[in-house]
């Protein structure tokens, strides 16, 4: 039986496709990042990316004995995305690439890297946060999982030609019903579901909502969350032919909730495409969500947020915090002793363990760095627990 209406509220989160020009530009960062380490895994790496129309601009510091050719890594990932016409975003056979790359701060490196490995010390200050909950098998809400599978769908059948009409350029937006259950939002059916989605001058409004809608959203959002009250909008604001860089500029990180958990949980703020480990951005956040989902995954805690703070120079964070929602079956105090009992904080260990010194950050620039399950995301992967510490008596 549905909850009252008097019980309910409602959550929104959304996602972009790899088309927006802000994800164009963390896929092209993210994608520098893997060139470097493919040829050079100790490369330190701090790329940005812009884009307008037909050009793309690469700057930032890269430490690395990699050589690499920059404007061929940014027209290759253009092709990928499908940005082959300058009349829909771009054309990545005559994208002009502009490159401004310097060497990484020796005051920097001197700070992290003049210790043993497993000592590195963070390339930077600041708060990263990880969250994790029970409301789907990938221990994410389900707001943030629906938006990022709306969008991955629309690509996936606009490269498969299923819906060629499609263009690159789309995003999705997700708010669902909730109910509190002992502290705990359970999720009651999807409120309203937005797609905005590029596409060709030669197709109807009506076809592309009704496609859309068999095609993507009914192949994405289970039956039992699609309801009578349930409101689709596809392309609320009419035709979407101008799109992509031609009609909108591009950044790197400036998509930092859609990466993260959609709203949900916390962010400290800094973006991650374009890093390697060694900023704290990454492989940080990386740690917390990783810790949160181990202890979401070891159903000690129904729901977790973690946050981590780090000083440059300094390997091990100056705080850890531990937010159980009321949900933990033992108090706080050993539950943070369980987290510092099986998880190394110090970078290099996050990625030895994390495996973080080889290329693989290109496939997270899209679609979420978190609920994945492809064996790439490591961090995604719960880790098994030691729960020696643990005094408290509890079930799983």
């Amino acid at each position: 039986m549905a909850a009252p209406a008097s019980d309910l509220f409602y959550f929104t989160s959304e996602s972009v496709s790899e088309g927006h020009p802000d994800k164009l530009c963390d896929l092209v960062s993210d994608a520098i990042v893997d060139e470097c380490l493919r040829q050079d895994e100790h490369s330190r790496v701090a790329c940005e990316t812009a884009c307008k129309g037909n050009w793309c601009a690469v700057f930032g510091e890269i430490s690395s004995d990699a050589k690499v050719d920059f404007p061929a890594v940014v027209k290759q990932v253009y092709k990928d995305v499908g940005y082959d016409d300058a009349e829909y975003g771009a054309d990545y056979k005559t994208l002009e690439v502009e490159v401004r790359i310097s060497q990484q701060s020796s005051e920097i490196d001197g700070a992290v890297s003049k210790v043993a490995e497993a000592d590195t010390g963070a390339g930077d200050q600041g708060l990263m946060f990880g969250f994790a909950c029970n409301e789907s098998e990938e221990l994410v809400p389900l707001t943030l999982l629906f938006s990022h599978r709306l969008v991955e769908k629309l690509s996936e059948v606009r490269k498969s030609k299923v819906l060629p009409w499609l263009q690159p350029d789309a995003k999705s937006q997700v708010t669902f019903a909730y109910k509190m259950e002992k502290r705990v939002p359970v999720p009651q059916f999807a409120d309203t579901i937005v797609i905005s989605t590029q596409h060709t001058p030669d197709v109807s409004n009506e076809v592309i909502r009704q496609e859309v809608i068999d095609k993507v959203i009914k192949a994405v959002i289970p039956p039992q969350y699609l309801t009578e009250k349930t409101k689709i909008y596809v392309n609320p604001s009419g035709r979407f032919t101008y799109g992509g860089p031609k009609s909108d500029a591009g950044l790197t990180g400036r998509k930092i909730i859609v990466d993260t958990y959609g709203g949900w949980g916390g962010h400290g703020g800094g973006a991650f495409s374009g890093k390697d480990w060694t900023k704290v951005d990454r492989s940080g956040s990386y740690l917390a969500r990783w810790i949160a989902k181990s202890l979401v995954a070891s159903k000690i805690v129904d729901r977790c947020l973690i946050e981590l703070s780090y000083v440059i120079g300094l390997a091990q964070p100056i705080s850890l915090y531990v937010d159980d929602f009321g949900t933990s079956k033992i108090p706080n105090e050993e539950l943070q002793a369980l987290v510092r009992h099986n998880f190394d904080m110090r970078p290099g260990m996050i990625a030895s363990q994390l495996d973080l010194k080889k290329p693989r950050f290109y496939k997270t620039a899209a679609y979420g760095h978190f609920g994945r399950t492809d064996p790439s995301f490591t961090w995604e992967v719960p880790k098994k627990l030691d729960f020696s510490v643990v005094k408290t008596k509890w079930e799983a």
